[in-house]
């Protein structure tokens, strides 16, 4: 396995409605950060390369600067997050400070001005702080103008590789001709099941109540027996493969 997403919590202010973590404003935190440094560190140390770190709301969870300082030096590290938090209880001094490699911000409705325009703001804030800023675009079927209109004010600022095209799962779903659309029918970046549902080959998904599978979405998630590479190995050893389409 050379790819680990954790997922810190189910715990977020945000609280959409269609997270596949269904975090909420309740939502429950059971590891701590001394478990997820030595498990990632761990992983790290038989081959994982890049960790993602997600939840819930990362920056939401206590103790999230002291992980990134922990992982940062030994992998590519990299959060995903609402952004919510940055330039209030989260100051870009304290990011300048204690950064990953990476920071995406998730646009989960590019039709909303005063969103898009937070998103843009943190990118560029980001830059500033030394952080390699990155946007998760959310994008609906039935709103395919809007998500094109984001992603080219997203491309004055960012790369295509910067740039992730997120599929709304489950319901109002996109097609791959719609996504090509979105990105003016140059290459963009997506999940890669976009053409169909495969088990990855290295990567693996630990879920905030520390369970494996080899995608955040699929069902049938196992719990780790111990938090160590053995453990995740053997969670997923135990995984029956199943698409979450049903």
């Amino acid at each position: 396995m050379e790819l680990l997403s954790i997922d810190l919590s189910n715990y977020c202010s945000k609280q959409c409605p269609f997270c596949y973590n269904h975090s909420t404003k309740e939502g429950n935190v059971i590891w701590t950060p001394d478990e997820v440094i030595a498990f990632a560190s761990d992983c790290i140390a038989h081959g994982v390369k890049a960790v993602s770190l997600g939840g819930g709301e990362p920056f939401e969870y206590d103790g999230i600067f002291k992980v990134i300082d922990a992982l940062y030096p030994r992998c590519y590290l990299s959060v995903t997050t609402n952004g919510k938090r940055f330039g209030r209880s989260v100051s870009w001094e304290t990011l300048a400070k204690h950064k990953p490699d990476k920071i995406h911000i998730s646009l989960h409705n590019p039709g909303n001005g005063l969103e898009l325009s937070m998103v843009l703001q943190h990118c560029r804030m980001l830059q500033k702080c030394g952080i390699k800023p990155g946007c998760n675009l959310l994008v609906r079927a039935s709103d395919i103008d809007n998500a094109r209109n984001a992603f080219d004010c997203l491309a004055d600022y960012l790369s295509p590789d910067q740039i992730i095209l997120i599929p709304m799962r489950f319901s109002d779903t996109p097609t791959a001709k719609q996504l090509s659309e979105v990105a003016g029918g140059k290459p963009f970046q997506s999940p890669s099941c976009l053409l169909g549902c495969k088990r990855p080959d290295n990567f693996v998904s630990v879920s905030w109540d520390k369970k494996a599978n080899y995608c955040s979405y699929a069902p049938g998630k196992k719990s780790l027996p111990t938090l160590d590479y053995e453990g995740m190995m053997t969670a997923l050893s135990q995984v029956q493969w199943r698409s979450c389409i049903k």
